[in-house]
């Protein structure tokens, strides 16, 4: 029959005391261990043993306990400026996930419905938490009112930013994604490129029409000599636009979108008026959204906003719990990704 010396209760949580026993090693060494502290010399055989203790008793550090000794909680939250969780929160979301948990951080999410007075109580509450850092994002690329409280931690703006810049920013490059997307398209041959843009308003839009329009200067064609038409991002947009471009008489041989949702309404206009993609006109769309651009037909052409990588990044800067985080705006490449909305032109 066992006895309570034999099995400590399932129930009693194991202690660094009880893993030092088990390997046979003091506790110092053990913290040593698992901190992975600088300076101590400790053989891999050692090493070893500890991690094979902590193995055996299922051994975790109490995290309460080591953020009071530390004055850290091993906290980062990630607030979420926007009206909801969207597919492009939730993929900078999973990024930030990923490197939170590689370097024992703890990831809190929550979202401010939009609201700046909802973001600085929820701010607030994450400080009361003992939050480490604080991560501040939007799905679409806009400047922002920084909520109180901000300064206590140190804080990354994540697709967003404040004019003057006194917090870091991790930013999609908007400029180059035009810029590559325009080029992408010339390299096929095109020189009749027209451009179905998103809000004029938008910060992206704008960024994306300088690239587009430095690819052609790159080029030498003048961008004024490219037909432009201004949407909202949203699908009924590209479809109207590209009707309205179809109405003109001469037709380009290619169509750049603002985002993937504007350039299947463009697909559906030019399926209706009989115009073959990618054989007659070639689509380039923007984004690379989820269950859209590599799921229609013809796939689409695209941009990839590499929310993920920007999520993983401003987790990784703030790893540490210090202050050294980049200062300014970090631009993030936004790939080219080719499918078969667009072809090489052929001289008709």
């Amino acid at each position: 029959m066992s006895t309570h010396e034999d099995h400590r209760p399932k129930a009693e949580r194991a202690r660094r005391t009880d893993v030092a026993r088990l390997a046979g090693v003091s506790p110092a060494t053990v913290s040593f261990v698992l901190n992975r502290t600088a300076g101590q010399t400790i053989s891999d055989e050692t090493r070893q043993r500890v991690l094979q203790a902590v193995a055996e008793l299922d051994y975790r550090p109490n995290r309460a306990a080591q953020g009071l000794r530390q004055g850290r909680s091993a906290t980062i939250g990630f607030v979420n400026h926007d009206v909801d969780f969207g597919v492009f929160a939730a993929s900078a979301i999973k990024g930030a996930h990923e490197a939170s948990v590689r370097h024992g951080n703890l990831l809190i999410l929550v979202n401010t419905g939009g609201s700046n007075r909802q973001a600085a109580q929820l701010v607030g509450e994450l400080l009361d938490r003992q939050a480490d850092a604080l991560i501040l994002a939007a799905s679409g690329t806009k400047s922002v009112v920084l909520p109180a409280g901000v300064e206590r931690v140190p804080t990354i703006l994540l697709n967003c930013f404040v004019p003057g810049d006194p917090v870091p920013s991790i930013l999609p490059d908007e400029v180059r994604g035009g810029q590559e997307a325009t080029q992408a398209l010339l390299d096929l041959g095109h020189r009749d490129i027209a451009y179905l843009t998103g809000t004029v308003s938008a910060w992206a839009t704008k960024a994306r029409l300088r690239g587009f329009r430095a690819a052609l200067r790159g080029a030498g064609l003048d961008p004024r000599e490219h037909t432009v038409l201004s949407g909202n991002y949203q699908a009924d947009s590209g479809y109207e636009l590209a009707r309205r471009l179809l109405r003109r008489g001469t037709r380009p041989t290619a169509i750049m979108c603002g985002n993937d949702r504007m350039a299947v309404g463009a697909l559906l206009a030019l399926l209706e008026a009989g115009v073959r993609v990618p054989e007659d006109v070639s689509v380039m769309g923007y984004d690379d959204q989820f269950q859209l651009a590599a799921e229609i037909r013809p796939a689409l052409s695209t941009v990839r906003l590499p929310y993920d990588v920007m999520g993983r990044l401003a987790a990784e800067q703030l790893a540490g719990g210090g202050p050294a985080v980049q200062t300014g705006r970090t631009l993030v490449h936004c790939p080219l990704v080719m499918r078969d909305s667009t072809a090489p032109y052929i001289h008709g």
